[in-house]
């Protein structure tokens, strides 16, 4: 069996351990595929595993250890998610038309983390082609929530939420187009990063010029999701839009004395459940009480947002697929997911100069945010409008309004990356109904620090990392 203290302890304090000669990265590896043999039946959660290439890595570790040539990720396991390419190693993105890939080369990401020492213990499931909040997909099937197994961890990095809030790895790689990163945190009470776009190198689609797609971590602390972007950030030519290294503090600090923060619930147009805003306006509290200055505020959006953002999104899909394979997608149909069809269905019969236009409305929307950005440090909203909803549910679920008009949201992510490159970043604000619930900070363009700061201030006020599933 797993040591369940062990499976919970973060990176930082794992390496603080092998560097004083306490534990060995070949125990911690042991322990997370143990702790991954226990729950991954019942979770499904890891597609596939490396034990022996994994231990192997572990013994390195120890020597390199041994010998004082400990690298910043030395001995740490991770997992890597199915939609991210890894050499020599089945890559399917959840779809039966890439379940016999095996990709001959790394993305950025993923050999920097290599790099840094870290170690792969196993890739992750995803809903097909990372298209849906709920991660299901025709190879793998269902991923369960380690706090209710009848309930999703949300997507497309569900695998990775999962993983993580699980115990089987302190931290994991996701990716994030409309969420896929943060929806899985805030539904499974772990953190996790969109960063500024370009601040870690996007090189794993077909288009060096997408300006929504971000890599991002998930963890269960503010230091551990830190200490893995300084390990994966910077400039590199396979990005054009990649970004210059910023400067992360380690340990990071944890003071908000001073800052001003815009609160919005809704964001204008969202149906926020009761439980959900509580635990956000408690975050606002403990952050007032530590100093900071709140200011509730209207954005001004619309629910015109999620529609241009699913409409982008088909139109991304549609041609991704085409990219893929010259088979009519009608020859597909039946070895798809319903919903990945239903987005490139949507995407074809969008003509460009209605997406042409409706960049011109995104820019209005940036306007707005911006404006409030300027006289804030971060804005404060809810990750997800609600707690997470039953496996069985579906995106297309959430398309109704309620009596007050507003939208029933599953999320309230996609806006961020489709309206700004700023740093998101998702943080536990408490439970509802015995599920966890998150606060979503969006802090200024390129400033990744500031989110995390914030981050860490509200982990200092309301600490979560002491807090485990029943599994």
């Amino acid at each position: 069996m797993a040591d369940p203290d062990l499976c919970y302890t973060p990176a930082t304090e794992l390496i603080r351990r092998y560097l004083a000669r306490e534990i060995s990265p070949v125990e911690v590896v042991q322990n997370s595929l143990a702790r991954i043999e226990e729950v991954n039946e019942t979770l499904n959660c890891f597609c596939f595993t490396f034990p022996e290439e994994a231990l192997q890595q572990a013994k390195t570790a120890e020597q390199r250890l041994i010998a004082g040539q400990a690298r910043p990720l030395e001995g740490i396991p991770i997992a890597i998610k199915d939609f991210t390419p890894t050499r020599g190693k089945v890559t399917t993105r959840g779809s039966r038309l890439l379940q016999d890939w095996v990709p001959d080369w790394n993305p950025v990401i993923v050999e920097r983390l290599e790099a840094a020492g870290a170690i792969m213990v196993g890739k992750t499931t995803t809903p097909e082609f990372a298209t849906s909040g709920f991660t299901d997909s025709p190879l793998w099937g269902i991923t369960r929530n380690p706090w209710n197994r009848a309930r999703t961890p949300g997507g497309s990095s569900g695998g990775s939420g999962a993983a993580v809030a699980a115990g089987c790895v302190p931290m994991a790689e996701g990716t994030d187009m409309g969420g896929s990163v943060r929806i899985p945190a805030a539904l499974c009470g772990i953190v996790g990063l969109k960063p500024s776009l370009g601040r870690i190198p996007m090189d794993i689609i077909d288009t060096a010029y997408c300006n929504i797609s971000h890599f991002g971590p998930l963890a269960r602390t503010v230091d551990d999701v830190a200490l893995f972007l300084n390990v994966v950030q910077g400039e590199h030519p396979s990005d054009i839009q990649s970004l210059p290294r910023c400067q992360l503090e380690h340990p990071l600090p944890a003071d908000a004395k001073g800052m001003k923060f815009a609160l919005d619930v809704t964001l204008g147009f969202c149906a926020v459940d009761p439980g959900v805003e509580a635990n956000l306006r408690a975050t606002a509290d403990a952050l007032s009480d530590a100093g900071a200055t709140i200011e509730e505020v209207d954005l001004g959006w619309d629910s015109r947002i999620v529609d241009m953002w699913n409409g982008s999104w088909g139109i991304f899909m549609a041609a991704a697929y085409d990219n893929l394979t010259d088979v009519p997608l009608d020859e597909n149909r039946e070895r798809m997911s319903a919903g990945l069809v239903k987005w490139i269905e949507l995407g074809r019969n969008i003509d460009a100069v209605t997406a042409r236009k409706w960049e011109f409305e995104r820019t209005r929307y940036w306007h707005k945010l911006g404006a409030v950005l300027e006289q804030h440090h971060a804005l404060l909203c809810p990750t997800t409008a609600i707690v997470a909803p039953p496996v069985e549910m579906r995106d297309q679920d959430f398309a109704g309004t309620n009596d007050d008009g507003l939208l029933e949201c599953m999320d309230m992510t996609g806006a961020f990356n489709y309206m700004a490159p700023c740093p998101a970043l998702s943080v536990p604000s408490g439970f509802s109904d015995g599920l966890p619930t998150a606060t979503q900070i969006v802090a200024r363009r390129w400033d990744d620090p500031l989110a995390l700061r914030i981050a860490a201030a509200i982990e200092k006020a309301m600490p979560w990392a002491h807090k485990r599933p029943d599994i």
